[in-house]
């Protein structure tokens, strides 16, 4: 990981941004008084799991909690109960929060706070998996061998409760100091065993230099997002999860799939070609997931290299189906079908995919009113992802500029993730200043020069650097 000095901004007004996409917190007042009021629909056929001690991780202060485990282990491998907030049974079909959510599609995160898909009455009270409540629940069980691979899995809605609310760094210090929560102890263990059969099936994971705009006293300021091994641990049960779901509509013949072509060839071989310019060792035997997840994390050519891998993922989508199976099954960054049914509070899609799950467990039919929602999941999704990662840039490329208007005139040591082409400037990493931006010249990829800060304007949200010779 990236250490670097803390550069703070100060105060900046998110509100531009919100205005710019049209994101507004509040909610309709008929969609209000319908959260106020949501009550469970399936109480009545609800199984009783308040004794399983389930706990959440998720980043400090989160109240929207999607998802609570508990993971054991057997003489067979393990098992796995993992419980997703039932948004479903509390968002009344057809009405004035159902729409309102659909408009919305997913919530939207912004430094200075979120723009949620549901209230907050819902999202962080009746059904956020907070601790010590009795709370809704689709809960999945999930049986693995000694290896981790599922061989039985099954879905029911249950009453369950938390017993602890944990975050990823806090896990993390536990797992090395030795004293897990018993309801996570295997969670190091079934982690690693998930993470090689990703390799094994040729998953492809981009650990590429996230940048995040955090609050700092009374400012603002960049950092690179800190991944420890307890965020790959907890990823790897949402993964399981979203593939068993795949999988299990597939058998049925309709749900949502989360679809990726598999890696494009021409830009594995361009991959390969970087690779050896900057003389990091690719044997020809080796897939382009083991390259990279064995990569350095410290060393600059990864940045490069990391910097380019997205080009081999490309075309994410979303696939209703109802009969016949959509032309592309498979996410190729996964390695396998995959479904998203693990954030029902901050994604729309998942409240369906579940309900999806949750009949075909049954041996129900799946509720028509359900059937009819599918085939608009992915218009909804896919416009409303490209609006969230606009989002984010612009809350990035803003907290950029305001950082560095101070700056304009001087020089910083930077690496070069990507060389100038006809069409674009080269792009730099300024490890100091948390900073990836466009930089003019023509400074040859993959290595460190100096470069000098000729523009950072907060009202443009535009910064540009220039290759100092």
């Amino acid at each position: 990981m990236v250490t670097t000095p803390i550069v703070v901004a100060p105060a900046i007004d998110f509100a531009d941004v919100r205005a710019e996409f049209d994101l507004v917190d509040g909610f309709p007042s008929d969609a209000l008084d319908e959260a106020r009021q949501a009550a469970d629909r399936y109480a009545d056929v609800r199984e009783d799991r308040t004794d399983l001690p389930l706990v959440t991780i998720d980043p400090p202060g989160s109240m929207d909690l999607d998802q609570a485990l508990h993971l054991e282990r057997t003489d067979d491998g393990f098992v796995l109960h993992y419980a997703i907030a039932d948004v479903y049974a509390l968002v009344e079909p057809g009405g004035a929060l159902d729409a309102e959510t659909h408009r919305r599609g997913q919530t939207f995160y912004l430094p200075d706070g979120s723009v949620p898909l549901h209230p907050r009455e819902v999202s962080e009270g009746t059904a956020s998996l907070l601790p010590d409540v009795v709370r809704p629940a689709a809960l999945w069980r999930i049986e693995t061998d000694h290896g981790g691979e599922p061989v039985a899995v099954s879905v029911r809605r249950a009453l369950v409760r938390s017993v602890a609310r944990m975050d990823y760094a806090g896990v993390q210090r536990d797992a090395d100091a030795d004293r897990l929560h018993p309801s996570v102890e295997a969670l190091p263990d079934f982690g690693r065993l998930r993470s090689a059969a990703a390799l094994a099936r040729g998953a492809i994971e981009l650990r590429l230099p996230t940048q995040d705009v955090v609050p700092h006293g009374d400012g603002w300021r960049l950092q690179i997002e800190p991944r420890t091994e307890a965020d790959e641990w907890n990823s790897e049960i949402s993964l399981l999860t979203g593939m068993c779901a795949a999988q299990m509509m597939i058998d049925a013949g309709v749900g949502l799939l989360r679809t990726l072509p598999a890696a494009d060839p021409a830009a594995v071989d361009g991959l390969r070609r970087t690779a050896r310019s900057l003389d990091v060792p690719w044997p020809p035997e080796m897939g382009v997931g083991s390259f990279l997840a064995g990569l350095d994390a410290h060393d600059p050519r990864t940045l490069v290299l990391m910097s380019e891998a997205p080009t081999l993922l490309r075309g994410a989508s979303y696939a209703a189906f109802d009969g016949e199976l959509p032309e592309t099954i498979l996410h190729g960054a996964i390695g396998a079908p995959y479904a998203h049914v693990t954030a029902p509070l901050r994604r729309l899609s998942d409240r369906y995919a579940t309900e999806v799950c949750l009949a075909v467990s049954s041996g129900l039919p799946v509720p028509e009113a359900v059937r009819a929602e599918l085939s608009a999941m992915p218009k909804i999704m896919s416009s409303t992802d490209s609006r969230a990662g606009k989002v984010n840039r612009a809350c990035i490329d803003l907290t950029e500029a305001v950082v560095l208007a101070p700056r304009v005139g001087e020089t910083f040591e930077a690496t070069v993730l990507k060389e100038a082409t006809d069409r674009h400037d080269a792009e730099v990493f300024v490890a100091s200043e948390t900073v990836i931006g466009p930089c003019g010249g023509a400074p040859e990829e993959g290595s460190t020069v100096r470069v000098r800060l000729t523009l950072a304007d907060p009202q443009a949200r535009k910064i540009r650097f220039d290759h100092d010779r």
